[in-house]
């Protein structure tokens, strides 16, 4: 699963390596500055209206009205494409997450290790992401959720689910309203990075506490902190 994740290069870093050059797209030199983004937040999300690419802030979370619990933050890809929930979503609301890493928390006897997940050249992760289109507007808790798949090698062992995080490449024909369901679901399964393309190392537990911002939170700590 996707439960906390960091967001914090600029905006020109991540549309860079994207390759995409849109006029409507607002660049920005400055530092996100986001070390651990939690559901229940405004998230920067890119997303395509009008044939143009857009970076809107959106609620992290998914819960329409006839859902009586707390809003959904992940969706599993093997079943998004066709159930209930999600269907409308996957048709009409397909967006990407740029982001810098994931943390999970792996079990030590009693305790939990927290890990940040990163790619293993430190370039930036695109998530796979649905959401209530369009998505410049606010939907109280009808934002997004982040695509997940299964970790079936090399990452079983910290967590069985993990983003879907897409290649640059794919980024644009997934965000396309002429993309077809059918077609978004072959990305999904072609197009993402595997598992190999990814390193781990324990940071501090101070992550699993929301307020607790700042570099500190993604650096490399003992396990035993």
């Amino acid at each position: 699963m996707c439960g906390r994740f960091a967001q914090y290069r600029c905006r020109d870093e991540y549309f860079d390596a994207l390759g995409i050059e849109d006029d409507q797209l607002v660049y920005d030199p400055e530092p996100v500055g986001r070390y651990n983004v939690a559901p229940g937040t405004r998230v920067l999300l890119l997303n395509m209206r009008d044939e143009h690419l857009h970076l809107d802030p959106v609620f992290w979370g998914y819960g329409p009205e006839w859902w009586h619990k707390q809003p959904l933050i992940n969706a599993r890809s093997e079943t998004a494409p066709t159930g209930r929930m999600f269907k409308p979503l996957w048709q009409h609301g397909r967006a990407v997450v740029p982001a810098d890493g994931w943390f999970e928390w792996k079990k030590a006897g009693t305790r939990k290790q927290p890990y940040f997940i990163y790619h293993q050249h430190r370039e930036p992760l695109f998530f796979a992401a649905i959401g209530k289109a369009p998505f410049d507007k606010a939907h109280a808790k009808e934002g997004f959720v982040i695509v997940t798949a299964a970790s079936n090698r090399g990452m079983v062992d910290i967590h069985d689910r993990r983003p879907l995080v897409l290649r640059p490449e794919a980024v644009e024909e997934w965000l396309s309203a002429e993309t077809s369901p059918e077609r978004a679901q072959q990305i999904a399964e072609q197009a993402a990075l595997p598992e190999s393309d990814f390193r781990w190392h324990p940071v501090t537990k101070k992550v699993g506490n929301t307020h607790n911002q700042g570099e500190e939170m993604v650096a490399e700590t003992a396990e035993s902190d």
